[in-house]
């Protein structure tokens, strides 16, 4: 992407240069240029041989005498060419040999036909001298019109033609009547006096007078010469020939000084990409050599264009790279992880590979494959149908799903997720912390089985560990632990992942994020706040989905849950097994947990230190 930025740096540079460089040679430009049949022509006019010398270039002046000549108008894409009749001082007459063929043939496609003008500049702006105004509208519109109008019904089943003379239209205060509004209008040049007939008066050849502006008529005045600089102003050049030759070698000196720095920042930013990628590359490399016995496939990136259908079924975005659905050759479907090049320094690949390969567990998403080809670099996972979490419960998003998921699936969902992060805490050969559980990590199966995703964070120790050492802030604000980001909380540990979770559980039961609206816009209350006060004065929740007196106990006792798992100081949250244990208890055996301190954060930004913790 840098690379890309600074060639285009370089391309706007170069462009802006030769307008330079052209306008200190337009001294050299004659008082006038020969066209072949058209004569000599002068400024505003030129040819395409010497484009700088004036502001509309005729084609073919220096070729064939008796050759037609030509003007292209209108961008590069939308370029229309046009037969030069006559050149005058500050006239042109050419022909629109289209717009011709329809007039003489009456097709109302001649009411269609705009007219390509040169665009106005500092310089100049440019008319049709003799023209009228033809107005389409819809037979439906009816419009009430003075008697002045000429009405021609015979175009089309659906509209009329409408028009008046121009020389009614000159008097001052005239406005088009109210009743035209709707319709649609175009100027079109004309020839001879308007009758009942537009197809009499209307012509295909196009009479543009040019207006030079006060500056640029001063200009020629003084023998000077209309230019625009870089920024597109008006800039008047009068300067000797001697001072302009050695502003043009001082110009092209600057850009050579100006390229050679150019190029060697590319070359640079180029080679420092290079030696991290290759370095991402030999991590990469040394770390699947030294777990070679992997139970998982090996792609290249050929094949995962393939399983990808060349990835046209995208079914997101993350911080480090796209996801789409894919299709083994065996059958099953697959979500296909592509990693970020530009972010991705081999770490999330080796987190994702290390730690999902150690585990099996129904409530963990199961790592099918892996592509390393260079800096292309994906990940294959199983695909779950009803992809995450986060389009299920947040207001907004769940009226678009086909699904409203009720108290006893979002329980099912919280043990879930919680017998997952006990198997990662506990289950395993090593302990894996997760450090980026939210509602947008758990996918769900063709049955709402949890499943947890995305271990580009995670953080693998031994099981005896109950600290660990990060660099860095980890995870998704609002889901980061407070010993996460500041060691005066306490110490990181498998304790951060319960956290995360516990935020997890309130935004699920509540259907929406940490902060929630009163009436009043200007007051907001953080939503585990709002939830304690309710259980602390004994109150009903009064969330989503409650049907009945169940579903209000199993509600309560998940938002208790969720409350013990948001404790500021992690000694006091309880672990993953203990909260499994609550989760399967009755209600009214849990405690209400003390108010975490941390709650009604303020509502602007925090900027978290980024330094070793």
């Amino acid at each position: 992407m840098v690379r890309v930025l600074l060639f285009k740096s370089l391309i706007v540079y170069f462009s802006q240069l030769l307008l330079i460089v052209s306008a200190h040679q337009t001294g050299k430009c004659p008082p006038s240029l020969d066209c072949g049949l058209l004569g000599q022509i002068q400024f505003p006019f030129t040819t395409t041989e010497q484009p700088h010398c004036g502001l509309l270039a005729i084609h073919g002046c220096q070729h064939d005498p008796s050759a037609p000549k030509t003007l292209q108008l209108g961008t590069s894409t939308t370029s229309t060419s046009y037969s030069v009749l006559k050149v005058e001082p500050r006239t042109i007459v050419f022909a629109d040999d289209e717009q011709e063929r329809y007039l003489r043939n009456k097709s109302c496609k001649a009411f269609s036909k705009n007219v390509t003008l040169p665009h106005t500049s500092p310089l100049a702006s440019f008319r049709i001298k003799y023209n009228i105004s033809i107005f389409r509208c819809n037979h439906s519109l009816k419009p009430s019109l003075p008697n002045y109008f000429h009405n021609y019904p015979n175009c089309s089943p659906e509209y009329d033609i409408f028009y008046a003379h121009p020389n009614t239209l000159s008097y001052t205060g005239f406005q088009w009547p109210s009743s035209l509004a709707p319709c649609s209008a175009i100027q079109l040049p004309l020839e001879g006096v308007p009758s009942e007939d537009p197809f009499q008066f209307l012509t295909g050849n196009i009479v543009v007078e040019v207006q030079l502006s006060h500056e640029c008529e001063r200009c020629l005045d003084g023998k000077g010469q209309c230019l625009l600089d870089t920024k597109g102003e008006f800039n008047c050049t009068t300067a000797s020939a001697g001072s302009r030759s050695w502003v043009v070698k001082m110009v092209l000196a600057l850009a050579l000084v100006v390229t050679v720095a150019l190029l060697l920042a590319i070359f640079k930013i180029y080679y420092t990409r290079l030696q991290k990628q290759n370095s991402a590359n030999q991590r990469i490399e040394v770390f699947l050599k030294k777990h070679g016995a992997l139970q998982i496939k090996r792609y290249g990136y050929s094949e995962i264009k393939k399983v990808t259908n060349c990835f046209r079924n995208k079914l997101g975005q993350g911080g480090f790279g796209s996801v789409y659905k894919g299709k083994l050759q065996d059958g099953p479907y697959v979500a296909v992880k592509i990693l970020n090049e530009l972010k991705d320094d081999g770490e999330e690949f080796i987190n994702e590979v290390a730690s999902i390969s150690r585990t099996s567990h129904i409530n963990i998403v199961t790592l099918l494959g892996f592509c390393c080809d260079g800096s292309k670099r994906a990940l294959v996972y199983e695909f779950m149908s009803n992809g995450s979490l986060e389009k299920f419960i947040y207001e907004e998003k769940a009226l678009m799903t086909d699904h409203q998921l009720d108290c006893q699936m979002f329980y099912h969902i919280v043990i879930g997720v919680a017998r997952g992060l006990e198997y990662l805490h506990k289950g395993c050969n090593t302990r894996i912390l997760h450090f980026d559980i939210k509602p947008h990590n758990i996918l769900l199966d063709e049955n709402f089985n949890p499943k947890i995703s995305d271990f580009g964070l995670a953080k693998i120790c031994s099981r005896k560990e109950s600290i660990v050492s990060i660099f860095g802030v980890r995870g998704t604000a609002g889901y980061i632990a407070p010993e996460v980001f500041s060691r005066n909380f306490g110490v990181v540990s498998h304790k951060s992942d319960i956290y995360s979770y516990g935020m997890m559980i309130l935004e699920l039961i509540g259907g929406r994020k940490n902060t929630m609206t009163r009436p009043n816009p200007s007051s907001e209350i953080y939503f585990p706040d709002w939830i304690y006060n309710r259980l602390e004065s004994n109150q009903e929740l009064g969330l989503q989905n409650m049907r009945n007196i169940s579903d209000q106990k199993m509600i309560r006792k998940m938002a208790i849950v969720g409350l013990w798992c948001i404790q500021t100081h992690p000694s006091t949250r309880p672990a993953i097994s203990r909260v499994l244990e609550m989760l399967e208890s009755k209600v009214e055996l849990l405690q209400i947990p003390p108010k975490p301190l941390l709650s009604s954060p303020p509502t602007s930004p925090v900027y978290l230190s980024s330094e070793a913790l």
